[in-house]
C-alpha cells in the first residue's frame, strides 16, 4: 500500500529541538510539493513549511528561523528541523505530498497523500 510514514515525534522542552521525518512507503517512484501542517486541539489545521521545485520553501511566520523543511529525493523522505521549539508549538504535525509511481515510460501521478501524523509536545 503507497503510504506516507511519519516518525520523529516526541516530548521535548521549550528551547530543544526535533526532526520529523516523512519518507514514502510502497511503490513510489517520487514525491514532491511537499509540506508539514500541524494541529493543536481545537484548532485549525496550519501550514508550517512547504518546499516545491529548485529549492522553493516557504514557512508561516511564526517558525520562520526556527524550523528548516529539507528533502532526500533518492529517499522518497522529507525532513523539518525543528529548532528553539516553543510550547505554542505543540501539535500534531502532518506532512503532506504529491506521490508518482512508475510506468511504462513515463510516471503515473496518483494524487495528494498525506501522514498519519505525528506528536510534538514542547513543555515549558
Amino acid at each position: 500500500q503507497v503510504q506516507l510514514v511519519e516518525s520523529g515525534g516526541g516530548l521535548v522542552q521549550a528551547g530543544g529541538s526535533l526532526r520529523l521525518s516523512c519518507a514514502g512507503s510502497g511503490s513510489i517512484l517520487s514525491i514532491d510539493a511537499m509540506g508539514w501542517y500541524r494541529q493543536a486541539p481545537g484548532k485549525q489545521r496550519e501550514l508550517v513549511a512547504a518546499m516545491f521545485s529548485g529549492g522553493i520553501t516557504n514557512y508561516t511566520d511564526s517558525v520562520k528561523g526556527r524550523f528548516t523543511i529539507s528533502r532526500d529525493n533518492a529517499k522518497n523522505t522529507v525532513y523539518l528541523q525543528m529548532d528553539s521549539l516553543k510550547p505554542e508549538d505543540t501539535a500534531v504535525y502532518y506532512c503532506n505530498a504529491d506521490v508518482w509511481t512508475k510506468r511504462p515510460y513515463t510516471a503515473s501521478y496518483l494524487g495528494r497523500y498525506w501522514g498519519q501524523g505525528t506528536q510534538v509536545t514542547v513543555s515549558s
